[in-house]
């Protein structure tokens, strides 16, 4: 029995079929990037053993501690509040641009390189479900604003340690992400709205 072709699975001509496989080019990129997020990972649990080791009264876990987050307090001989705190925000960091790298990894590649499939999978990310490039660059810049959050306020908080003009410049360089967000959103909400009045 002859089976019947599907006129959208016709094969495509050498030139077009050369440039839609070159999307492929992108995997060794995103490989490249589970690696860094094993680098983080790896980062992560190391600034977390030395918290531990600190607690329970290392001098050596201590300094690296110290060494690690730039802090110059006058108490630098005792894991004190600061301390703590500052490396909890340094993890928190690390959670964050790991995350950031996740939505970059899975969303990036069901976006521009092939589908995954993960229809009625569990483990399937909400936000995946409706990602395409435009949502994608929101969730990234909203993410990217976490992350400078987070930045400034270990900035603050160890603001003895930084001239004026580097807390003025962060300032400004997180006002800058955040104006930056918002214009995009402001532009997808534009560019989304003619289509969807176009349905009714």
């Amino acid at each position: 029995m002859r089976r019947l072709q599907d006129p959208t699975a016709a094969r495509l001509r050498p030139l077009p079929n050369l440039i839609f496989m070159s999307r492929w080019l992108q995997l060794p990129l995103y490989m490249g990037l589970i690696a860094a997020q094993a680098v983080y990972v790896w980062h992560f649990l190391l600034e977390l053993w030395h918290l531990i080791e600190a607690a329970m009264g290392s001098e050596t876990a201590l300094g690296a501690l110290i060494k690690s987050i730039g802090y110059t307090g006058a108490d630098t001989a005792h894991l004190n509040e600061t301390i703590i705190m500052l490396v909890v925000l340094a993890l928190i960091d690390v959670v964050m641009i790991s995350n950031l790298l996740i939505m970059v990894i899975v969303g990036g590649y069901e976006t521009f390189v092939s589908r995954m499939n993960l229809e009625g999978h569990p483990d399937q990310p909400e936000w995946l479900s409706h990602v395409n490039a435009s949502v994608l660059k929101v969730k990234l810049a909203t993410a990217i604003i976490g992350i400078s959050s987070i930045h400034l306020l270990k900035t603050f908080i160890n603001a003895a340690n930084y001239s004026d003009r580097v807390l003025i410049a962060q300032t400004a360089i997180h006002l800058a992400f955040l104006l930056s967000a918002m214009a995009i959103a402001y532009t997808d909400r534009l560019m989304v709205a003619p289509s969807t009045e176009g349905r009714h």
